[in-house]
């Protein structure tokens, strides 16, 4: 019997596993703005040296396609290279023999389908059509484009008001951003080179907490122009702030009897307290927005027309954001206890909160809404909660942390079921949630899509369903005045304006569809500005603040500070804020892991590979 050794692994091996992560960490925080031909040769260069050699087109044709891809970036190749390039990554795509080979070709393939323009400009001009800088990814990627470098120097060196201010040029949503922001701005965010991204939310969140009374920047003389801002949400109210501050007089008009939207009527205390969203509120009327409550917008006897708003104001902005419900198109979804997660927030943000007390729930969806719905269906007394999901968990599109959060606090993810039927009792009271088994299937559209299993369906026995499968934007009134509607959104030309009705503005949910509350404060940042030029003016929006000369001293590895929550068995029994914040010298040492790409690493040229000067 020949002799056996244990196999492990070779200094080499361990050397090349960690380049294997440094590698993952710059491909995570690549920013938007770099060379796609560049990228794709680099990428091409990794996988042609992954290459086994045994198959002629993976180990032959991804070199040729490295070389021709090297001559374009040289200023050497011509159109036809172009065709050549074309013809190779399709036979490689079609004829090699692994997964290493045939997806190389189709990146080609898809590089050539989505970003032609670059590979052409780079034949006849020598350099990209466009992408000629390299941005600061935390700044670009933010929806509202806030100077985040510039804000975290500034919590770095206890500056916190003016953090604050900074940030407020751009977003006036300070402390609700600080506490149920998406994040955007650290997916992409280059310390992800050193160690991990920076808690940029939790800083914000620290400057928010400490800055104190910060007041509103004085307003600009008026011009006498007015504007209607019908929706007091994200949008509507960030409009109002900028526009305020431009000198034009804004009045929102409000359908509730509390400004926010879905921050005040969708997100539960637990997440965002009222006390704290009414800061954000509070500062932005303090401009001198005019506020019209339980005003709706309609062609009813009771209503102000959409035409009166017109013929009274000088521009006119749609907010109306997206608060309707989806239905699930099953039987018995119009049984008792069969309620909308939209309708059940709304309930527990005025105050009135069903009682679940011993009862079994079940939760069909698997954003964001579903997942407040299910945690604070737990904070209401219910004995077991279950997420029914058609998906699989991984898929869902909630935030990670939000689906954690609900599973630590009791509830069972019920993935791979798709509902089918709400079985009712004699009395038409919810009874049990029928849901066929699914396997996860082929992607579409970036997900993985679910498919028939060819299983029994299951019976699931429960008290009540909530039902979160998405919001609706409720348009019709909007559509009958004469604006123009596609699947319930309001259409508008890329500045928001609606081009068949002159003075007329869109933006936010009801344009987008449901989004987060960034991207519908930036539609209201872009809604002024646009506003501003339309009422013939060109104001800009600026800060006085001084940011802090960059530090040199942040390169060494450092661990990411999170932010602590609080304990679990008491957490879900109240609706109290549930986040903790950073200590100061958490707070100090985040900010100071920041590598300023706002100074370095910016703005570099790259053109071809040699450069005239």
């Amino acid at each position: 019997m020949s002799r056996l050794e244990v196999i492990t692994k070779t200094k080499a091996q361990v050397v090349i596993e960690d380049i294997h992560k440094d590698l993952e960490r710059r491909i995570a925080s690549s920013p938007p703005g770099l060379c796609p031909v560049d990228m794709t040769a680099s990428f091409l260069k990794l996988f042609h040296s992954q290459t086994c050699g045994k198959c002629v087109p993976c180990r032959i044709g991804l070199g040729l396609l490295v070389e021709m891809l090297e001559d374009i970036l040289d200023g050497k190749a011509t159109m036809e290279t172009l065709d050549l390039i074309e013809r190779t990554a399709t036979v490689i795509y079609n004829s090699s023999d692994c997964a290493i080979g045939y997806e190389a070709g189709l990146m080609v393939l898809k590089g050539l389908a989505g970003f032609r323009d670059d590979f052409i400009e780079h034949i006849k001009e020598g350099h990209c059509s466009f992408h000629l800088e390299q941005p600061v990814p935390c700044v670009t990627l933010c929806p509202a484009g806030v100077d985040i470098p510039g804000y975290i120097s500034l919590v770095a060196e206890g500056r916190y008001a003016d953090a604050v201010r900074l940030i407020r040029k751009d977003n006036p949503f300070v402390t609700a951003c600080a506490l149920v922001c998406e994040h955007p701005c650290e997916t992409k965010c280059r310390r992800n080179i050193v160690d991990d991204s920076i808690n940029i939310r939790g800083i914000k969140r620290y400057a928010a907490d400490h800055c104190g009374v910060v007041p509103a920047p004085v307003c600009s003389p008026s011009t006498g122009k007015t504007v209607a801002i019908i929706g007091g949400g994200p949008s509507g109210l960030s409009a109002a702030y900028y526009l305020q501050q431009m000198g034009h007089q804004c009045t929102v008009f409000e359908r509730n009897d509390h400004l926010g939207g879905m921050l005040y009527y969708g997100i539960p205390n637990y997440r965002l307290p009222k006390d704290r969203l009414n800061e954000d509120i509070d500062n932005i009327l303090s401009t001198g927005v005019e506020v019209r409550y339980n005003t709706t917008i309609g062609d009813g006897d009771d209503q102000l027309s959409f035409k009166m708003l017109q013929e009274n104001y000088d521009a006119v902005y749609v907010s109306i954001g997206a608060q309707g419900d989806k239905k699930l198109g099953v039987p018995g979804e119009n049984g008792k206890g069969v309620i909308s997660a939209v309708q059940m927030l709304r309930d527990i943000g005025k105050g009135n909160k069903p009682d679940f007390t011993g009862k079994n729930v079940i939760v069909v969806g698997g954003g964001n809404v579903a997942m407040d719905a299910t945690r604070s269906a737990i904070r209401l007394g219910a004995s077991n909660v279950s997420v029914l999901y058609r998906r699989r968990k991984a898929d869902m599109t909630a935030l990670e942390e939000e689906i954690e959060a609900a599973i630590t606090e009791g509830a069972e993810i019920l993935e791979l079921h798709a509902p089918k039927e709400i079985e009712l009792d004699d009395n038409g009271q919810v009874a049990a949630m029928i849901a066929d088994p699914k396997i996860i299937g082929l992607i579409s559209g970036g997900r993985p899509s679910p498919a028939d299993s060819d299983e029994e369906s299951v019976r699931i026995p429960c008290d009540v369903v909530i039902i979160a499968i998405g919001q609706d934007i409720m348009s019709d009134s909007f559509s009958r005045a004469g604006l123009p509607v596609k699947r319930s959104r309001i259409v508008t030309s890329d500045d928001g304006s609606v081009s068949e009705l002159a003075g007329v503005f869109s933006g936010g949910d009801c344009v987008t569809g449901p989004a987060t509350v960034i991207r519908a404060i930036a539609a209201g940042k872009v809604a002024a500005a646009n506003i501003d030029n339309y009422l013939g003016f060109h104001h800009v929006i600026e800060s006085d603040v001084v940011v802090p000369d960059p530090r040199i001293e942040n390169k060494t590895p450092c661990g990411r500070v999170t932010m602590m929550e609080r304990n679990t068995t008491e957490r879900k029994q109240d609706f109290d804020i549930v986040e903790m914040g950073m200590s100061c010298k958490e707070a100090t040492q985040e900010a100071r892991r920041c590598l300023r790409c706002d100074h370095f690493g910016y703005g570099v040229f790259k053109g071809g590979r040699v450069e005239e000067w």
